[in-house]
């Protein structure tokens, strides 16, 4: 129990002095830096700062679009119909031109249909046919009964009038009449604009055989699939002898004849942008800049991402270009032109208000009020509160009071990094 009370009593000595320790090193910093800040105040402490002129030049703007290669035209070739493959007459990244056979499914069943149907317009053409011999005989048999009762009936009034015949023969005269008559306008009535309703009927059946084929020829083509434009295949899904069903995709053609650059621009950036600018697109993959051209800005923002579209047409791309390469383009475009300006870093805001820090000849700093107006990447445009040629502090802006002393350090725009 005594050498426990000796070691707890140890051990409360070590740290009692240790936090005296500490205590002494805070209060030694804490004089240190008001001392320091006291020498700072009085300018016997000098602090090192950039300083650069303010001068007139371009206000520049950076405009850095992004974006993917897209091909001129890309093709799905799809089966309109199920059925089984019997011909597949090209391989992946074969070129094709328009017309050319690539797919072919069965036909038998469609070359059936056709023959069916051709036979159905020949029956439909002899039955128009003899319909119409029949009709245009019955008519003119008709017509030739109608015309002998009716001379009869004539004759017969006359002698009846003359009482050369009793009233029964001629009341079988006029009967003979009134049957001749309604036979021939029961004819004449199936007339429409010269052709009688049977022998339309039957003219109808052998057009509608006739579609009937043309429908079965398209679905015949149809099972023959070609190429609607020259291009490359780029996807081939499909061999001999599978089973396909309708609107399954075999084939794709990629056409990349041209190639643009799909990018989307934000409002603010749309201003200094228009069609038929020239611009020069990267692509970082194969190390190369090419020459582009923008072809189409979008008439109104996205609703979802609040972005226009803008498409670029490369100029002359070769042929190591394809489709889905990431691109990059930067444009610089001057804001303003032969303006007062100074680095972006030279202003402080303070409750609303920019100021600047101007280096006199004697080395010191003045903290001055400015009005500024537009801003580039890196300049900002100043309206009021500084001549061209005055010398600003970029750098330690937190450390400088009005009235101090400094050590400058003369930079310029190339210092910096500018691009102007």
């Amino acid at each position: 129990m005594v050498r426990q009370f000796f070691a707890n009593r140890k051990r409360t000595k070590l740290m009692v002095l240790i936090g005296i320790v500490i205590i002494f090193c805070i209060g030694i910093a804490a004089f240190t830096r008001m001392h320091a800040s006291k020498q700072i105040s009085s300018g016997k402490v000098q602090t090192t700062v950039d300083v650069t002129s303010v001068q007139r030049t371009n206000l520049i703007k950076r405009i850095s679009l992004t974006g993917q290669t897209v091909a001129e035209a890309q093709v799905d070739i799809a089966a309109k119909y199920q059925g089984k493959v019997t011909a597949v007459n090209v391989s992946l990244g074969q070129i094709v031109s328009p017309g050319q056979v690539l797919v072919v499914q069965d036909t038998g069943d469609a070359e059936i249909s056709i023959n069916q149907n051709q036979a159905a317009y020949q029956q439909a053409l002899a039955d128009a046919v003899t319909s119409e011999v029949s009709f245009n005989a019955n008519y003119d048999k008709v017509s030739a009964d109608y015309q002998k009762a009716l001379a009869s009936y004539q004759r017969n009034k006359k002698i009846f009038d003359m009482g050369g015949i009793s009233k029964g023969d001629f009341d079988v005269a006029e009967q003979q009449l009134a049957d001749a008559k309604a036979a021939f306008d029961a004819l004449s009535n199936q007339m429409k604009s010269g052709v009688a309703s049977t022998i339309q009927s039957s003219q109808a059946s052998a057009l509608k055989a006739q579609h009937s084929i043309s429908a079965a020829q398209k679905q015949r083509d149809d099972l023959i699939l070609c190429a609607p434009r020259s291009g490359m295949v780029g996807y081939r899904q499909v061999e001999v002898g599978d089973i396909v069903s309708a609107g399954q995709k075999l084939l794709s053609i990629y056409d990349n004849s041209n190639i643009y650059v799909d990018c989307q621009v934000a409002e603010e950036d749309l201003s200094a942008l228009s069609i038929g600018m020239d611009i020069n697109v990267q692509l970082e993959s194969l190390g190369k800049t090419v020459p582009g051209k923008i072809i189409y800005i979008s008439p109104a923002i996205d609703s979802q991402n609040l972005v226009f579209s803008l498409r670029i047409a490369l100029i002359n791309p070769d042929p190591s270009i394809r489709a889905g390469m990431f691109a990059r383009a930067v444009i610089q475009l001057p804001l303003r032109k032969n303006t007062l300006v100074v680095p972006k870093e030279a202003l402080v805001d303070k409750s609303g208000k920019n100021y600047v820090y101007v280096v006199t000849a004697q080395n010191t700093v003045e903290q001055r009020t400015v009005q500024i107006g537009t801003k580039g990447d890196q300049n900002v445009e100043i309206l009021d509160g500084l001549n061209e040629g005055e010398q600003v502090a970029i750098n330690n802006l937190a450390r400088l009071r009005n009235e101090m002393v400094i050590v400058p350090n003369f930079v310029t725009p190339n210092d910096r990094g500018e691009n102007q």
